[in-house]
């Protein structure tokens, strides 16, 4: 991540894309990252650790930001010395390091320009299983509404 904006992957902002490899299948990731991993060089490890975090949530009814309590994530921090110092990141939900690690992997190369091609055609599969999963539970919710009157 260098210090303008990290440029988008594919039709994905940095952010978007971070957040549907953090929730994709982790041997799908770890997958996707040994195929570029050859590529990267170097990789100079920063941080990888686990800990928790602070998770936000937003009250719907009057829009304010408060936390609603700790999750354990495991995150992971690399950098290329050898393509002017680009940066990568990743962190998930749990313990699994590997799978931080290699959102990190593919946050550097998608900074450095490596096999953006295949990194953009992953989230594209993640973003549809993730609608997917997402309409799933919706649907689930819905089917416990129960209709009240009032009087």
């Amino acid at each position: 991540m260098n210090a303008e904006a990290p440029a988008p992957i594919g039709r994905f902002e940095h952010g978007d894309a971070l957040g549907l490899l953090a929730r994709a299948d982790a041997a799908g990731v770890k997958r996707v990252a040994e195929t570029v991993l050859p590529d990267l060089g170097a990789i100079d490890v920063l941080k990888s650790r686990t800990g928790l975090a602070m998770l936000p949530c937003r009250d719907s009814a009057q829009g304010t930001t408060f936390h609603l309590g700790e999750v354990l994530v495991a995150e992971a921090h690399i950098r290329l010395p050898d393509r002017q110092d680009c940066e990568g990141y990743g962190a998930c939900v749990g313990r699994d390091l590997e799978h931080a690690m290699a959102i990190a992997v593919l946050d550097a190369a998608a900074s450095a320009g490596i096999q953006t091609a295949v990194i953009a055609a992953f989230l594209e599969q993640q973003s549809d299983v993730s609608e997917k999963q997402d309409a799933d539970l919706l649907r689930r919710v819905e089917a416990t509404r129960v209709e009240m009157e009032t009087f």
